[in-house]
């Protein structure tokens, strides 16, 4: 039994099931360090300034109601100013009105139009080894309210109070506000101050008070603003323009709204949005603050992603590991099987834990010198090495060259599963079927119980004879 080839091929198969093992501590190597690259990348992002999504402006105006409520209180004798009372010693109370000025939840107006035009200068940043794009935004809204319309949402004897108006811009963090910030209405400026971090739904952003916002013309916000990984707009406007110029070449769009038009190259993109507010989940005027929610549902941005992200690619590697080094594990069994020595398990495992060291091999180059060369290099170094292994230990000879061939087809498939993963699935089931019809023909006449097999005979059960009685 331990000589038939249907042994040696579930022995064999075994040892490729048993590199699950040394596959799955290489995958918790690149995973822990990814996460050690994203942690420098937030770290760096942060101390920049982090990813920046600008949302508003929003006119912002209190409004009160007078409320008459009926009260009672002690009667007080007027000439002697002593509490009244009744026959039974008790007080006697008097009813009496009183009118209250109350709070009540503030209008909150987006505005008719907002153009925002953002032009962005990127730079790398670095860490050790490794590096993040940042940017510098240089942020310009022109927009407009239509003041009168917030009249349309009182109720009752509500009172707006239009001097007390204020407008709201939202910014993800104040501390990526860079240079002088500056709002002008009818070509005055208006005082900016800090939103506080207290407010509700705010992560921060500037105010400034307006007056009455009815005699109010067309507003315009200058910003500059650090950032990196991200930037991003709201649509809170009736009719929503954004228009983005960067020097970055490798954008990722993102947001509830992809640009109508964009031009990306080596020098960097263009992208512009219009978005109309029939396009949002959200009026235009409310009485309660919907920038959280708007931030959410109608954003609008491009991310600076750097490309080739070989952690996910080693990682996916690891994946589709037992299935190259069970495919090699199969191409040395099928040219093993002429041979007059068979390779020993030692051996197959040796293979194998060449086959995982490559992915750690590929990961930390491809920290220093760009996943494509890393990948030659790694590839070209296991290659060589089973090759040099096959010819010299397991005294292959000739058929050296066949699994070298194999050994090259096999990490080509490889290189094309992690370039593409839309066509990783059809590639790896074509390799496995592939390779599986082969060895169904190359062991299609092969002897799978070996030479020296007896014949399986039927008979029957003989019965004990009788006993002869003793004397």
């Amino acid at each position: 039994m331990f000589q038939s080839a249907g042994f040696r091929f579930i022995a064999v198969g075994l040892l490729a099931l048993l590199m699950f093992i040394p596959l799955n501590l290489v995958s918790s190597v690149i995973n822990d360090r990814a996460n050690y690259s994203r942690q420098a990348v937030n770290e760096i992002s942060g101390e920049w300034g982090g990813a920046q999504q600008i949302s508003g402006p929003v006119l912002v105006i209190p409004v009160t109601e007078d409320v008459t409520y009926d009260r009672r209180r002690e009667a007080v004798d007027a000439l002697t100013g002593l509490t009244l009372q009744d026959e039974n010693g008790k007080p006697v109370y008097e009813r009496f009105e009183e009118t209250v000025t109350e709070r009540r939840p503030s209008i909150y107006l987006f505005s008719e139009t907002l153009d925002i035009d953002v032009s962005t200068a990127s730079e790398t940043r670095a860490r050790g080894i490794f590096e993040v794009p940042v940017y510098t935004a240089d942020v310009q809204i022109a927009f407009n309210f239509n003041a009168l319309s917030a009249s349309d949402a009182l109720s009752g004897d509500e009172v707006v109070h239009w001097k007390e108006a204020r407008i709201d811009v939202h910014l993800t963090s104040n501390r990526a506000l860079r240079g002088e910030a500056e709002l002008t209405a009818n070509g005055q400026a208006l005082t900016l101050e800090p939103i506080s971090t207290s407010s509700k739904n705010s992560g921060g952003g500037i105010t400034a008070n307006t007056g009455d916002p009815r005699e109010m013309g067309p507003l315009l916000l200058k910003l500059k603003l650090n950032g990196a990984q991200h930037i991003a707009a709201t649509a809170t406007g009736r009719t929503t323009h954004l228009s983005l110029v960067s020097d970055w070449p490798d954008p990722s769009f993102f947001g509830s709204f992809l640009p109508d038009a964009r031009e990306v190259n080596e020098d960097g993109f263009k992208a512009s949005w219009t978005v109309p507010h029939l396009a949002r989940p959200f009026p235009q005027i409310s009485r309660e603050a919907l920038d959280h929610s708007a931030r959410s549902v109608a954003s609008m941005g491009v991310r600076f992603i750097t490309p080739n992200d070989f952690y996910q690619k080693a990682y996916r590697s690891a994946r589709y590991g037992i299935l190259f080094i069970g495919l090699t594990f199969l191409t040395v069994l099928l040219l093993d099987r002429v041979g007059n020595t068979p390779a020993h398990p030692v051996q197959y495992l040796m293979i194998g834990l060449a086959q995982s060291v490559f992915v750690l091999l590929m990961a930390s180059y491809a920290e220093q010198i760009g996943f494509g060369a890393a990948y030659l290099f790694a590839s070209a170094a296991t290659i060589a090495l089973l090759t040099i292994f096959g010819a010299t230990a397991l005294k292959l000879g000739k058929r050296t060259t066949t699994l070298a061939a194999m050994l090259i087809i096999v990490y080509g498939v490889l290189y094309l599963i992690l370039q593409s993963a839309d066509y990783a699935l059809l590639a790896g089931s074509t390799l496995a079927f592939l390779a599986l019809a082969g060895t169904m023909w190359i062991t299609r006449n092969e002897d799978w119980h070996g030479p020296d097999r007896e014949p399986r005979k039927w008979f029957r059960r003989k019965l004990p004879a009788a006993a002869t009685p003793t004397a």
